[in-house]
């Protein structure tokens, strides 16, 4: 009988203690963090053959739209500060836009604005970010065109 006692009472506190642990993993805090630095956090990453033009930018007027287009990039955050990470995958995100546009035709993506969860927010500075303890999630999605000269 004791035995037993002694068992449940171990399946409890391991229960418990792994539901308490799912939480910490659980987290994802949605953040803001500066373009400008994220652009440049790996220096030479982001090409300059297709211009990126953030919500609000002043750009040249377009000879040509392709349409827009949508990125949702996730990276592995485990061991790494939130900016560090959001950093990371926003850059990731900004390079399958440039990507796109290659493929497309276009030298340009304008409007470009986070979508993170669906949730559309416009900046010209800023970028949106979901980091948790293991993943960090850019979503970003932009006009591709080709602009005049």
């Amino acid at each position: 009988m004791k035995k037993q006692l002694k068992r449940q009472l171990t399946i409890a506190v391991l229960t418990v203690g792994c539901a308490a642990s799912s939480h910490v993993f659980a987290r994802d805090t949605i953040g803001t963090y500066a373009i400008d630095p994220a652009l440049k956090s790996d220096a030479g990453k982001v090409s300059d053959d297709v211009a990126l033009y953030f919500a609000g930018q002043k750009h040249p007027g377009v000879a040509k739209s392709f349409g827009e287009v949508a990125t949702n990039k996730k990276t592995n955050a485990f061991g790494k500060t939130d900016e560090v990470a959001c950093q990371h995958v926003f850059l990731s995100a900004v390079l399958a836009l440039q990507e796109r546009a290659r493929k497309e035709g276009g030298n340009a993506v304008i409007n470009i604005k986070s979508n993170y969860k669906n949730e559309v927010r416009e900046s010209a500075t800023e970028f949106t970010c979901g980091a948790g303890a293991m993943v960090a999630g850019v979503a970003l999605k932009g006009d591709i065109v080709t602009l005049k000269k």
